[in-house]
């Protein structure tokens, strides 16, 4: 029936899934919730495999018209200094800024001294996929009915240069910088104290997502998370690509040239603060792999690309979740590789549920209707997470997940990194 676009769907975690129970005691599972809230994905028939299904995005440049607000955040890191912005979805207004994406403007100063709120309404903090933005079709697509339905608060984390920012000390952002994300996350509990806390990402900003909840482990202050068209294994992921036509020459060459385009928009504060990293090497960048070359390892440290992908890959982060996590990925996705995805890690957390579809290629899942499928269960989950489970029920002992056996004498780590970062500095 997958010529009909009724795709196939599949979930993968571990033999006993994560226990829960609801707001009136009921008992459940993470599983069983996933379930619920995945509802049946019948696609379009004419775009009836994943590159149709990807390519078709870029015929699509309109969308949901949500509305934001931008702060520009200082980084506090001690290591990577630069500004990074954040929207806030707003009420529609008929305010603009050419400097900005459409509907978005900035915060006068009098609100950003008053965005204190003791109210208890959940958070959403979404992650963008690649040189993408708060702006992007498939982003919109996926908060469309909570911003609608006016129960929640959403903001977006734009990576460092993009959405129409600047980067302000030549460095821009790659696979495995949490930083930003846990400034932000730290600063909204600080701001929103009662407020219970929920993470969205898409694509790279889902790899992002998941080191970050990873590293982040018990401490993690994210109720639930969803990430979508995750690339989870970086290296593999290029090598496949790498090893077909409409890989290299339409994936991995469409992303390099995004990147650089980011390079020109930023030239100036990188020929100022980047003496390592040659500009008319960037300007000669074709592939995504030969940005990541010229700019990623000399100014990250990496010797190589593929050390960098190694690296900076979430899926064994993965087994380091420790609050609900549901994974959406596509079978047929040609940039986040079948190959890739963590079907064995997801099958050893019980935090973590992996659902995958036959049919919906990356950031796809367009419906015979012009919707998206993905926003579906996005909404189910987030609201079943947010407003009927009650998360105190979760037994304290379940997130100790212990990888090692009695047998060895060794302890595996999932997040220790290769290239060494203070998390905390």
């Amino acid at each position: 029936m997958e010529w009909f676009g009724r795709a196939k769907i599949e979930f993968t975690t571990a033999p006993k899934s994560l226990a829960l129970k609801d707001n009136e005691g009921k008992a459940t599972s993470l599983l069983q919730i996933c379930r619920d809230a995945v509802p049946p994905c019948n696609l379009n028939p004419l775009l009836f495999n994943g590159h149709l299904q990807t390519v078709w995005t870029a015929t699509k440049a309109h969308g949901p018209p949500v509305h934001y607000k931008r702060r520009v955040f200082e980084s506090e890191h001690a290591q990577f200094k630069g500004s990074f912005a954040v929207d806030f979805v707003t009420e529609p207004s008929t305010d603009s800024d050419e400097s900005l994406p459409p509907r978005t403007t900035y915060f006068s100063k009098e609100e950003l001294t008053n965005m204190d709120s003791d109210d208890s309404r959940p958070m959403l903090i979404v992650l963008h996929g690649l040189t993408g933005g708060s702006h992007e079709v498939y982003l919109r697509h996926a908060i469309e009915s909570l911003v609608e339905e006016g129960k929640w608060d959403i903001c977006v984390v734009n990576s460092r240069g993009c959405a129409k920012s600047k980067i302000t000390t030549g460095l821009f952002y790659n696979a495995r910088a949490t930083w930003d994300t846990r400034q932000v996350v730290k600063w909204l509990r600080k701001t929103y104290p009662n407020r219970p806390f929920f993470g969205l990402g898409f694509s790279l900003g889902a790899n992002i997502l998941t080191n970050y909840i990873g590293e982040e482990g018990t401490d993690c202050q994210f109720k639930a998370a969803v990430v979508i068209s995750s690339p989870w294994n970086l290296e593999i992921g290029n090598k496949v690509l790498k090893s077909t036509w409409i890989g290299h020459e339409i994936y991995l060459k469409t992303l390099g040239t995004s990147l650089r385009t980011l390079v020109i928009n930023n030239k100036e504060e990188i020929e100022k603060y980047c003496d390592d990293v040659s500009l008319s090497d960037l300007y000669k960048v074709r592939y995504l792999y030969e940005f990541d070359r010229a700019y990623q390892c000399p100014t990250w440290g990496y010797p190589t690309e593929d050390a960098y992908y190694r690296d900076a890959s979430s899926v064994d982060a993965l087994l380091s979740v420790r609050i609900p996590l549901l994974a959406i990925n596509a079978v047929d996705d040609p940039i986040a590789v079948n190959m890739g995805l963590p079907y064995n890690e997801a099958t050893k957390n019980p935090y973590a549920v992996l659902c995958t579809t036959s049919l919906g290629g990356h950031l796809g899942w367009f419906e015979t209707s012009g919707g998206r499928w993905h926003g579906k269960p996005v909404y189910n989950f987030l609201n079943h997470m947010a407003f009927e489970i009650d998360h105190s029920s979760i037994d304290p002992k379940a997130r100790k997940v212990v990888y090692s056996t009695a047998a060895s004498t060794s302890e595996f780590g999932p997040t220790r990194r290769k290239l060494q970062v203070d998390l905390r500095a």
